[in-house]
This record gives C-alpha cells, structure tokens and sequence, in this order.
C-alpha cells in the first residue's frame, strides 16, 4: 500500500493536471470570443451603413417612379416623353447605386461568414485539444493514480476529494464534446449562408451589367427622338400619328391572314381556366389593358376572336425585371423593330411549357435570355421598355395554346417584310387572367 507520501505526490499531479485543463479551455474560449466580436462588429457597422444607403436609395426611386407615373397619365407630347425619359435615366442610375450598394454588403457579409467559419474550425481544433489532453488524463488515473490514490486513503473524505476531482475532468470532456457538436453544425450552416452569397453576388453583378445595358439603351432612344423631331412638337405629333396609321394597317393585315388559319385547338390539351397555374410576370400587378375587347372577358374565360386586345397589358417602367410566368423553354425571341417601319411587338420573348401553354413577353427593352433556354418560374427573362409600337413602357403579356402557335418569318406583308414573330389562329390566343392567380 502506498504509503502518505506516495499518495500526496501522486494526488498532486491528477489535481495540476486537472487545474491546467480547466484554466486552459477557460483561456482559450475566452480568447476566441473576444477576438471575433471585434472583427464582427467593425464589418457589421459597414453592412448596417450599405443598408441605410439602400433605404435612401429606394426613396428617391420611389419618388422618380411617382413623377415618371404623372407624366405618363398625361397626354403624350415630346416635353413630356423627354421627361420621362430623364427622370428614368436618373431612376436606372440610382437603381445600379442600390446593387452597388447590395455587392457591397454581400462581400463584407462573405467576410463576415468567412471569419466565422474560421472561429468555428478553431473551436473544433481546440475542442479536440482539450478531448484528448481530458482522455489522457483520465486514462492515465484510471490504470494508476485512481486505485493508488483510493488505496492510500486513511479517509472517506480523501476518497470523495479524488473522485469529485476526477468528475471535473470527465465533466468538461462531455462539456467539450458537446461543444464539438455544436461548433461542427454551425460550421456547416455557415458554409451554407456563405455559398448562398456567393451566388447572389453573381446574381448581382449580372444585374448591374443588365441596368447599365438599359441606361444604354434609353438613352439612345433620347437621342433617337430628338434627332426624328428635330425638337418640334408638331414633327413629333406627325411621328406618333405614322406610327399609329403603321400599327393598325398591320394589325389589319394580321387579321386577315391570321382569320385564313385553320388549325383547330383541342381543349383537352391545355388546363382548365381558373387553374391559377401561372405567376405574375411583373411584382408589382398593375394592369391597363385586358385581354379582348371588354372588362368582362376579364371575370369570363374566353378565346380571341379577333376584336379587341391579344393579351394583358401591365404598367412596367423602363428596366422592370420581367418574370417567367412558368417554368419551361425559350421557345423563340425576335426584334420587329430590325424592321424600320414595323410597329408591333418590338423586342419579344415566347417560352413553351409543358402543360401545353405558351406565353409571350413583349416591347422589352433588354432581353436576357435566348432560345432554347431552360428557365423556372419566378426567373428574370428581361427588362422591360417601350420597343415596338406603345403608348408608354408596359409589357404586353400573351398566353397560347402551344399546339397552334407558330414563330413565322412575314415574307409578304407590306410594312413588316421579313419580321420574325409569333403567328396563332385565333382559337390559340387565351385569356392570361384564366390562368393568373
């Protein structure tokens, strides 16, 4: 039996190592919260100041969007075009401030998470440290200084001493390997957050390049509408009459050769009206136009018969973000304004779905997609704008009945010789509100 002596120097050395494992975990959390929050708060004071910009930004958009909706409720005249147009330009510029803004704060968010994904590693690092430093220890009392130790007890109260100072270590080991757990679970949630903004930031850079795109494109326009009015409002009211007297010669000839088509629609292939299966193609719903030639068509599912509207008309400035309204492929995409002299659907976006409908996204200003692309509902198609023949930038939104529409090159008509569109008899045309949520 170990005599006093033997047993004191042996509990001394279970209670330092003891001692040490305590103080050293308290040490090195202590350490590793400090340091993060430091680093945290410094980037999170820049993401709260992206984000107080943003929401400024957004009030002098909203107050540019409210002038440019004033303006557009008037009557069209060459002042009031240029207006528009100005104020539009000055919204697209405060729209790329906004994403500017936006890739700012996901930058420093993805620093943000990466400094957190390191803190984590460290804890897991650590936490292992002090598991096999506590497994040693405990190991090493168990095989020797534990029955040495209660062996050489003169006292129950020696024998509850060591055990209560073993309990420490095997305590902080479930303690620490808790800890791990935890800190492996975190560790993978934030890799997640830190992915998902990485791919926004692509999304975000893409959007930029897209609203520069349209800034371009806008003013071009400007310059185009000087340069044909020459500054006089009379040159441009003569304009806008043309290009009435253009659009509805077109509409006309449409109607003719379109009124000759025979192909019947079978009704069982395509859904049932009232079926909601389609999403806004627009965020914010605000409709000037309804599909046929009343109100009424709105409330009651019915085929184009040739009077009236072709589709939906949403209110949309310059640059909207146009929306699939389903999932499917693009079917075909065309420009009738390569076609001087062509007043229709400007630039244009058809996708095909799979439930036997086809929509139609027109008068765009930025297409972003191509044929036979794959894309899911809710996805960016392109902006919108005021190509082809409008009274001011709306989209105009067309649902068919995939099995009688058709993409056709106009090889005979007059005004729109070798424009490329979509061409349906009139059963293919379909209300869009039967389908709409």
């Amino acid at each position: 039996m170990p005599s006093p002596s033997s047993h004191k120097h042996i509990w001394g050395r279970l209670s330092t190592s003891t001692i040490v494992l305590v103080v050293a975990v308290s040490f090195l959390t202590m350490i590793q919260v400090d340091s993060v929050s430091a680093v945290d708060l410094t980037v999170q004071d820049k993401i709260d100041a992206t984000k107080a910009s943003i929401s400024d930004l957004d009030k002098e958009i909203a107050s540019y969007q409210s002038q440019i909706d004033a303006l557009a409720s008037q009557e069209s005249s060459l002042s009031s075009t240029i207006r528009s147009l100005q104020l539009t330009q000055k919204k697209l510029a405060d729209d790329i401030k906004v994403t500017e803004n936006k890739i700012t704060s996901r930058n420093l968010e993805i620093q943000q998470l990466s400094s957190k994904i390191n803190l984590h590693q460290q804890n897991i690092d650590n936490d292992r440290y002090v598991i096999s430093k506590a497994l040693a220890t405990i190991h090493e009392n168990d095989n020797d200084t534990l029955v040495e130790t209660l062996l050489g007890s003169y006292s129950i109260s020696d024998i509850l001493d060591s055990l209560s100072k073993i309990g420490i270590v095997q305590g902080q080991l479930i303690e620490r390997i808790d800890s791990t757990e935890k800190n492996k679970t975190t560790l993978e949630n934030t890799k997640v957050r830190t992915e998902k903004a990485r791919a926004d930031l692509q999304v975000l850079n893409k959007q930029k390049k897209d609203q520069q795109s349209i800034i371009a494109v806008t003013t071009q326009q400007q310059n185009s509408i000087l340069k044909e009015t020459k500054q006089s409002e009379s040159e441009y009211q003569k304009i806008l009459a043309e290009k009435l007297r253009l659009k509805n010669a077109f509409e006309q000839e449409m109607l003719t050769y379109q009124s000759s088509l025979t192909t019947e629609v079978d009704a069982s292939k395509i859904p049932e009206s009232g079926s909601g299966i389609l999403a806004w193609p627009v965020d914010a719903v605000r409709i000037t136009q309804y599909f046929g030639n009343t109100s009424f068509s709105t409330a009651n599912p019915q085929i184009y018969n040739g009077h009236g509207h072709t589709g939906v008309d949403f209110r949309a400035s310059i640059g909207t973000p146009i929306k699939a309204a389903l999932s499917g492929i693009v079917f075909a995409t065309g420009n009738t304004d390569l076609v001087r002299g062509c007043y229709s659907y400007g630039k244009w976006i058809m996708v095909k779905h799979n439930n036997g409908l086809s929509t139609l996204y027109t008068h765009l200003s930025v297409p972003i997609v191509t044929a036979g692309t794959a894309v899911i509902t809710g996805q960016i198609l392109g902006y919108s704008g005021n190509t082809g023949y409008t009274t001011g930038p709306h989209l105009h939104f067309g649902v068919y009945a995939s099995q009688g529409v058709t993409i056709q090159t106009l090889t005979s008509s007059k005004n729109c010789r070798n424009a490329v569109m979509p061409i349906a008899p009139f059963s293919a045309y379909l209300n869009p509100l039967s389908y709409l949520p």
